[in-house]
């Protein structure tokens, strides 16, 4: 019985020198890991965003009287000169009211004739004591009234001349046509729009930007510059200002209206068509690492640096500045020469053993 207990004693012993040797492997053991030695470079902006090229400048031209448009001459990408005629009012009872004008000047002017002469009669007789105060008094006042009746009528004239002018719609500078309101034969009433004139060389690239875009973006920041390309030709490139940019987000999407002034844009970029902005700036020094270097901390970033001294690993926090399709951009945590494992991260702990592999960036 004795001997039975020596013999399983024994195995007992075995036992733990295995596990103890296991153990020890366990802790000894190397993993290979992708690295990455961190070096902070100015890092261009590879956001972009998709928007429509419009009108800088656009304008909604209608008539300044109401009336029953007669023609409109123009059709949307019409190109027109200063002074074209773009549409026609029926304008005959300005007309009208044009000629009665023209005779409330001709019977004013007789009544002023006839005052002018009362008047001369009674100062002639009021010098040499023929006729009271009184009675020359009143042919002044009718004289008076007469030369008042006739520039009322002169006025009513030029304004009855106005609104015949107002029957024609002219452009006010030279443009393209981008939309039109009414039609031959329609009813409108003042200052509806009739044609919506462009100008044709100040175009603008018009994009919706998210909200957490421009959330940290100081008031007082410089406007980047933008390269602007066509989405169905990108070869087809010009550069752009940010002039404008909503100081209120949409309600629905909410994002933020910028407008970029096109420099000398390609007759190609025509207004309606689609582009895509980029900003041209770079950014400062950052460190840019593969998304696969990231690693979660008690729900903060962090990655794993690799001490070259003793070839294991230790756990630092980072702060990222921008998370992007594959990549991030670290903000702060890094310093320049750290090397960075960039694969593997979720298989090591601290102070494991690491091997670097062959591939890993310098």
């Amino acid at each position: 019985m004795v001997r039975g207990w020596n013999f399983l004693a024994l195995g007992l012993a075995l036992a733990a020198a295995g596990c103890g040797e296991a153990a020890s492997e366990k802790a000894a053991e190397v993993r290979p890991v992708r690295t990455q030695v961190v070096e902070p470079k100015p890092f261009g902006d590879a956001r972009s965003a998709i928007g429509e090229i419009k009108p800088r400048y656009e304008s909604d031209l209608g008539f300044r009287i109401a009336g029953k448009i007669t023609q409109r001459s123009v059709d949307i990408g019409s190109m027109v000169k200063k002074g074209d005629v773009l549409a026609q009012l029926d304008d005959q009872d300005y007309r009208n009211k044009a000629a009665s004008a023209e005779t409330d000047i001709a019977a004013a002017q007789a009544v002023l004739t006839e005052a002018q002469a009362a008047e001369g009669r009674l100062r002639h007789l009021l010098a040499n004591g023929n006729t009271t105060r009184a009675n020359y008094d009143v042919a002044l006042k009718n004289l008076r009234s007469a030369e008042a009746k006739l520039e009322a009528a002169k006025t009513a004239m030029k304004l009855a001349n106005d609104q015949v002018a107002y029957g024609t719609l002219r452009a006010d500078f030279d443009g393209i046509v981008t939309a039109t309101g009414a039609e031959s034969g329609q009813v409108i009433n003042v200052g509806q729009m009739v044609v919506r004139l462009a100008r044709p060389d100040e175009k603008d690239a018009v994009f919706a930007i998210a909200e957490s875009i421009l959330a940290n973006r100081a008031a007082d920041a410089a406007r980047p510059e933008i390269v602007a390309q066509l989405l169905s030709n990108p070869e087809i490139a010009t550069e752009g200002e940010v002039r404008e940019i909503s100081p209120v987000a949409d309600p629905v999407t909410r994002t933020f209206q910028v407008k970029v002034t096109l420099k000398d844009p390609p007759e190609q970029m025509r207004f309606g068509g689609s582009v895509v902005g980029r900003v041209k700036a770079s950014t400062t020094p950052v460190v840019v690492l593969p998304g696969s270097a990231l690693f979660d901390k008690a729900g903060q970033p962090a990655v794993w640096i690799v001490d070259p001294a003793s070839g294991s690993v230790a756990l630092k926090p980072v702060t990222v500045a921008r998370y992007e399709t594959d990549r991030v951009v670290i903000g702060a945590g890094l310093e320049k020469g750290d090397v960075v494992v960039t694969a593997g991260v979720n298989r090591l702990r601290e102070n494991q053993k690491v091997r670097i592999a062959e591939g890993s960036t310098p």
